[in-house]
């Protein structure tokens, strides 16, 4: 296949763009400045050429600002018109291609298990509903952006992604210097989920999605045994050799990262990645244990 890629210079869509080559596919990347060989660009805020996708089979969109900040109202509203205006120009942009010639037949969009919001212990599939404050009302609104491609008859799917799991980037690297000095711990009262996934399954579940035409709508990128705060800390420091016996208090999180720490590592969120199972995806790193074992070896 070859694909348009935005973000390829994010953890994911470098992952991505290896996994694609190692598999035959061409890539191009969507880039913002002025374009070299192999480069499209763009501007998420103005209209984009419906000429310029003509010739790709399929568009993967995971640009948007970080969430990882503090959540002013200002910061909040960057992160959502990054996601929404840009994932609204690409799917009016390929729709209107789509119609005039065929291509691209794919689009698939970046999205986030933040979608369900706080859940306890509700075990939550693609089915479930959204839940309630800004990363919900934020995942909503960016998978609605993608409707323009919906409606014009290409397949479209939101591969909502979890916790990643990477030895360079991701939720593990700010993690691992307490650990590492015995300084770890539970977070909060420990008994929160967190739904993770390792980087090598968030690009395979990708790939997976463009190559497998039954694969649209939401899709949960997450391992299929999430693992209870207290869990993933005991299981990082065995990995690790390190005790886990100093706790970060909720009091401590909201006092030092506000919302967004009330939000990323307070809030439960217990998701099963039920329609790639059933469409015959085989993880990787299904295991947490495992897992951190192959990042940290």
């Amino acid at each position: 296949m070859r694909v348009l890629i935005s973000g390829t210079s994010g953890l994911i869509g470098s992952a991505l763009c290896r996994k694609l080559a190692h598999d035959g596919d061409e890539t191009a990347a969507l880039v913002r400045h002025s374009p070299q060989a192999g480069e499209v660009q763009w501007n998420p805020r103005h209209a984009l050429d419906p000429q310029r996708l003509f010739d790709f089979d399929a568009i993967v969109h995971l640009a948007g600002k970080n969430i990882a900040g503090r959540w002013s109202q200002k910061f909040k509203q960057e992160v959502r018109e990054s996601r929404v205006l840009g994932t609204r120009t690409l799917a009016v942009a390929a729709a209107d291609s789509f119609r005039r010639c065929g291509n691209p037949r794919a689009f698939i969009c970046a999205s986030a298990v933040g979608y369900y919001g706080n859940r306890g212990d509700e075990v939550l599939t693609e089915a479930s509903a959204p839940g309630e404050g800004f990363l919900p009302e934020t995942c909503v609104a960016w998978e609605a952006a993608a409707d323009p491609a919906r409606e014009a008859g290409m397949r479209v799917a939101h591969l909502r992604i979890g916790v990643v799991l990477a030895k360079h980037g991701g939720a593990l690297p700010p993690l691992l210097l307490p650990f590492r000095l015995g300084l770890g711990g539970r977070i909060g009262d420990g008994r929160q989920f967190w739904s993770w996934v390792e980087l090598e399954d968030v690009a395979g579940a990708f790939a997976f999605a463009l190559h497998n035409q039954s694969v649209s709508g939401p899709v949960n990128v997450v391992a299929p045994n999430s693992a209870r705060v207290s869990e993933f800390v005991r299981a990082l420091g065995d990995v690790l050799h390190r005790p886990t016996i100093v706790p970060l208090p909720a009091f401590a999180v909201r006092m030092l990262l506000g919302e967004m720490g009330e939000t990323l590592l307070l809030s439960s969120v217990r998701v099963m990645p039920e329609k790639l199972q059933t469409s015959g995806y085989r993880f990787a790193h299904p295991g947490l244990q495992g897992a951190l074992e192959t990042l940290l070896a």
